[in-house]
């Protein structure tokens, strides 16, 4: 029988609340998930995780039973998070996804905070990164359209298939209306805020990638098959190039996101456990 306890939190440096769920026994795991996610996406793929260690699956800021993103929000108040559940829960193992990925990794550049690191399509610049859809992001936000902002983000940043983003906006919005309902959305909702800042602070990062030759630990990359892009640009080649001590991985079949629901997760988690033991 796998233990999982109730939510609970700690403080980071400027006094926000982390909250953390905790499951499983053995080494002590973190998981750091990405943005429009919280800790109750990723608890599949940490029950999975939870027959070989103690996985402590961490709501980031903004989102969750955390705290807000706060004035003046950017990456290294994440860092500064990472660095509070470490210190309260001892954990010397990493897991990140996408920006969850970008928090571990830069915490590891800075510090040598873990003692081996997978992560699944960091959200590490390789290259330009897409900006232009934030404005029309936030507008859409202020005039209280959420599904109108979900598709300039999808559209402008990648995040769907081409033949979907050549689609009107009208279009693509209505099917969003209908189709797009229930919890999961009702869970996504109040993470668009929080989503376009930390893009921002994703595209802050351009022009960094030689500055995570600084991570020494053992890094697994992993990345999905069917994630778009990926065949023909091989973006995570130049991370592992960089990174001191890496592997990667490509797993057929799995995009940026959906892998984190079903067997995907564990499929995931199987890769994980067998790099992080």
């Amino acid at each position: 029988m796998i233990l999982q306890t109730a939510p609970h939190t700690v403080r980071s440096a400027d006094g926000t609340p982390i909250a953390i769920q905790t499951l499983g026994t053995g080494p002590g795991l973190i998981v750091l998930g990405g943005a429009m996610r919280t800790a109750e996406d990723y608890l599949p793929f940490a029950s999975v995780l939870a027959g070989s260690f103690t996985v402590h699956v961490v709501d980031r800021r903004g989102r969750g039973a955390s705290g807000p993103q706060g004035p003046g929000y950017d990456l290294g108040k994440e860092v500064e998070d990472l660095r509070a559940v470490q210190a309260e829960t001892g954990a010397r193992l990493a897991f990140g996804h996408s920006y969850g990925g970008l928090v571990i990794l830069e915490t590891a550049r800075s510090s040598r905070s873990f003692d081996r690191i997978a992560v699944y399509e960091p959200g590490v610049p390789t290259g330009p990164v897409p900006t232009g859809w934030m404005g029309p992001y936030r507008e859409r936000l202020a005039a209280d359209d959420p599904y109108g902002a979900f598709v300039h983000f999808l559209r402008g940043s990648d995040g769907v298939p081409a033949f979907l983003a050549k689609m009107p906006f009208w279009y693509l919005r209505a099917v969003l209306r209908i189709g797009f309902r229930g919890r999961a959305w009702q869970r996504m909702r109040p993470l668009l805020p929080a989503n376009v800042a930390e893009h921002e602070q994703l595209a802050a990062q351009e022009g960094r990638l030689a500055e995570f030759a600084a991570v020494t630990a053992p890094v697994l990359l992993l990345c999905g098959g069917r994630t778009p892009g990926m065949a023909r640009d091989r973006p995570f080649d130049a991370l592992r190039d960089t990174l001191a001590d890496a592997t990667l991985q490509t797993l057929d079949g799995l995009d940026h996101i959906g892998w984190t629901n079903g067997k995907s997760a564990a499929v995931v988690a199987r890769h994980v456990q067998a790099f992080l033991l």
